[in-house]
Formats: C-alpha cells, structure tokens, sequence
C-alpha cells in the first residue's frame, strides 16, 4: 500500500477567528515534480441528458453549474482545493484505510471536490453531492501522473461556508462526516473521526460488522474501525500550532502556519513537495465578499498568496493554466502516462526563476561592477522577506525589488486585476 501525501487542511471559526470571520487553510502535498495550475470556471448552463468528462469516467451532468477557482494537478480534472461563487470551500486529502482503494479507474477524490463545488450551495449540499456521487460511481484510480505504478487511495474532505464545516472521511463507497461550527478543525492524511458522528452511510456499521473489524459492542469508533491498525493517531501537530496562538486567527496567522517547516506542515522531503496552497476567508456577515488567495506556485514558504474575488465578470489570468494537450494528453490515451509532458505554466516558470535567483550565492548580471554586487544581494534578500511576510506583499513591490525580474513583474501585476470585472 502506496503511502498517502502528507497534506494538511484546516478551519478556524470564531471567536478563535478574527472579527467574525470563517477562515480556511489548505496545503497540497503532491509529487514533487507535479505542476498544479489555478483555474477560474464561470457558472453555465447544459443541455439535458448531457455528461461531463471527469480525470477517467464520464458522468450525467446537472442542468447548472456554479462558478468557481480551483487549485489542480495540471494533468487531471478535478481539484486539490477550491471555491465557489456561494462561500463553499472543498479540499480533500488522500488517506490510507484497512480497506486497499481501488485501482479501478472511477472518480477521483479531487474529482469529487470540484463537483462539490460545482454542485452544492452550501456545505451540507456539496457533502450530499459528493456522498452521492460516491455510492453511484464508486472511487478509484491512479492519484499520480505515473505509468509504472497506480498510486490509489480513499478519500478525506473538508467542506467549508461561512456557516458550518464538514468534515467527510470515505472507506470505498461507505462514509461519515461530522458537523463542525465552533474552534480549530484539522484534517490530513489519515482518518480523524472517532464517535462522533452527525451523518454517515446507512450500511457503515454493518460492512465493518461484515469484515470482522467491529465486534458490534461498545461504542462506535471511525478512525480507530477503518485505520491500518498502526496507524489510528492524531495526525495534525497543524492544529497545536493554530490552538496555540495567543491571538486570534487571521488570514496572515493561516498563511503562517502553512509555511511551517518545522511542524511538518509545509513539506519539502525525498518524495514529496507542497505543490500549492490556498487560504480562504469567509466572512459570517453575507454583506461581505469572501476572499480566496491561491498560490499556483510551490513551497507557500517561497510564494506569494494572491487574491481571488468572485464579480460578475471575471478577468482570466492565462499565466496560471498548464498548456492544454487535447486528445492527445497522454493522461487521457490508454495505456495512459506513457510520456510526461511539461505542464509548466508561464507563473511556475517565473518562479522557478525567481527562487534560482534568491537563493543563489552568485549573480550572472555583472555583479562586483560599481557596487552593483552589494544593491543586487540587498534587493534578493528583502524580496525573500516580502514573499515570506505575514502580510501578503502588493506583487508590484516584489517586482520593484527585483529589477532584473522583468518577465516575473508584469505577471504579477496582472494578479491586481484578477477579480476585478472585465472593462
């Protein structure tokens, strides 16, 4: 059994949030080489009896569609975190169970979280859109873009508005999920239920009776039923790092906090990276916007959180989406993942180059000429603090900073824009 990445997602409601704000959190932990694109895709209607193309299957559509912004591995369908126009925020992690997931192509979890959101209004409607889709279809797949092994896994998610979180963990087609309204809610890459739960599968507790993993005596626990049994710990140091703050929760103690290194929530190891990460804030009072900051980038440590609003007319940012292969993807020609192409976009080039730049020891661009040298050195250095500050740095003042980052300044200008409708 493939080890599950290991992500983190959190919620934090008030009064542990700030000013009455529903704030949430997410870190993708993916292959290191995997690129992950920030794609926006408006609301839409679609003819009856129609089907949508997901990563391996293709399903009934529904009549409408919302809007929303998704964080995604650029070679599948679905989504490692998003929004919609509604204040629903989904994320979902990849977790190890007693039961083996299928490597049978279905949906997968990550399409499963952008159907949540194209679906569901609120929470409890994307939770009953994914449960539902779960029992249909079943899940099952390669998680990896990978020809030489199928990396499958069940499914963990956190579904999130300005009202309520869910937090939904899957066991094949069974599931259960918790209602949370109130404090610091973690979830990661191995189950996190135990007795309580509000909602859960009819046959749940029958199926586990049916493998000989409950007795049927004695209090019902989740995690402690369905997880490897070395493996029913508490998975999130994350949420002691949140618990712990003295202050109240803000958008900037979130960013923090998914730059730890230390915690073991922002990861940098052998196998896997933080590919991407999201910070969403959702204000209770619905007379507010909610913001949604993505980084499209790696290592959230190393990149700089831009901001997303929902308006009527939306200004795509081209710089953010994978070049687009059609039919002839090799993710969607069987046998699939016989080539990888390369899915960079022009925003992970730009900061793959920035990065080379602040943490080389040497500059190519006549350093040591008129003190230039020295200028050259102070700019990289106060750069690096602007993109790991706790408050996100205007793009245009990292840009000045970095005078020869030409191409890398005009691109993140254009994140200003981003949200703002279409002249």
């Amino acid at each position: 059994m493939a080890a599950a990445p290991p992500s983190y997602c959190f919620v934090a409601f008030p009064p542990r949030a700030k000013d009455g704000l529903v704030v949430f959190g997410k870190n993708s932990a993916r292959p290191r080489d995997e690129v992950q694109e920030v794609v926006y895709f408006s609301a839409a209607d679609h003819e009856q009896e129609s089907k949508v193309e997901c990563t391996y299957i293709s399903i009934d559509q529904v009549p409408r569609t919302h809007a929303i912004m998704i964080s995604r591995p650029a070679w599948l369908w679905g989504a490692e975190m998003g929004a919609n126009e509604h204040g629903v925020c989904i994320a979902n992690e990849a977790v190890n169970t007693r039961e083996p997931a299928a490597e049978i192509e279905a949906l997968l979890g990550m399409d499963l979280v952008r159907l949540g959101l194209e679906r569901g209004e609120t929470a409890k409607e994307a939770l009953d859109v994914i449960v539902s889709l779960l029992e249909e279809h079943g899940q099952g797949g390669n998680y990896y873009e990978d020809a030489n092994s199928c990396h499958s896994f069940q499914s963990a998610y956190l579904i999130v508005d300005r009202d309520e979180a869910w937090v939904l963990e899957t066991v094949g087609k069974y599931w259960a999920a918790e209602k949370v309204t109130e404090g610091v809610r973690c979830i990661c890459n191995r189950l996190s239920l135990t007795t309580k739960m509000d909602a859960e599968h009819p046959e749940l507790r029958s199926y586990a009776q049916s493998q000989g993993w409950w007795t049927g005596e004695g209090e019902f626990n989740f995690s402690e039923v369905f997880s490897p049994v070395e493996d029913h710990l508490d998975c999130c140091a994350g949420k002691d790092s949140l618990e712990k703050q003295e202050e109240s929760i803000t958008v900037q103690t979130m960013m923090n906090t998914l730059r730890d290194k230390a915690s073991g929530v922002c990861i940098d190891s052998e196998s896997f990276l933080t590919t991407a990460s999201g910070v969403s804030v959702l204000p209770q009072n619905r007379s507010a916007p909610c913001i949604h900051y993505f980084t499209g980038t790696p290592d959230p440590s190393r990149s700089i959180f831009k901001p997303f609003i929902f308006v009527d007319d939306v200004k795509l940012v081209p710089k953010t989406q994978s070049p687009c292969f059609g039919d002839d993807d090799p993710a969607k020609k069987e046998p699939r993942f016989q080539e990888k192409p390369d899915r960079r976009h022009e925003l992970y080039k730009a900061h793959e180059w920035a990065r080379a730049i602040l943490e080389s020891d040497q500059v190519s661009l006549h350093e040591g000429h008129g003190g230039g040298g020295g200028r050259a050195r102070s700019a990289r250095k106060e750069a690096g603090k602007q993109m790991t500050s706790e408050t996100p740095p205007h793009p245009s003042s990292v840009a000045r900073l970095l005078p020869e980052a030409r191409f890398l300044g005009p691109f993140l200008e254009s994140w200003c824009s981003f949200s703002c409708p279409a002249s």
